[in-house]
């Protein structure tokens, strides 16, 4: 099982016409959890992978998590973000990241790119943090 991290910015992104903010993805994960994502390529995710959302704004931070429910698949619509991959937001661990949020600076993160894998000294941060 591998971690990713996949990076929101709610100024520019959203979810199904919706502000990409930690409120917006509280709420589905309690009401509609399975997200349908972009990707600009289509990295080594497999079934069963843990997809962390990371927010830049207002606070930079992971606050919630998915479940990655299949490998990433060619988008056949558009061309403009080459891949997507189908996810289920994870309710329990997400209302827990919600709560409490892992920051930036406890993430070791470098250049923020959209998608990227977790640092193997942040995880176990985040699993405690989401309960799992």
């Amino acid at each position: 099982m591998e971690d990713w991290i996949y990076i929101l910015n709610p100024h520019k992104d959203t979810l199904d016409g919706e502000p990409s903010t930690s409120e917006t993805i509280h709420r589905l994960a309690r009401e509609e959890p399975e997200l349908d994502l972009w990707l600009s390529r289509r990295n080594r995710m497999n079934k069963g992978d843990r997809l962390w959302f990371f927010f830049t704004h207002p606070v930079s931070a992971v606050a919630a998590v998915a479940g990655i429910d299949d490998v990433p698949y060619v988008d056949p619509e558009g061309p403009e973000y080459g891949y997507r991959v189908d996810v289920t937001l994870l309710s329990k661990p997400t209302q827990a990241l919600f709560g409490n949020p892992v920051l930036r600076e406890d993430l070791s993160l470098g250049q923020v790119r959209s998608v990227q894998k977790v640092k193997p000294e942040a995880l176990p941060l985040l699993l405690a943090r989401a309960g799992l």
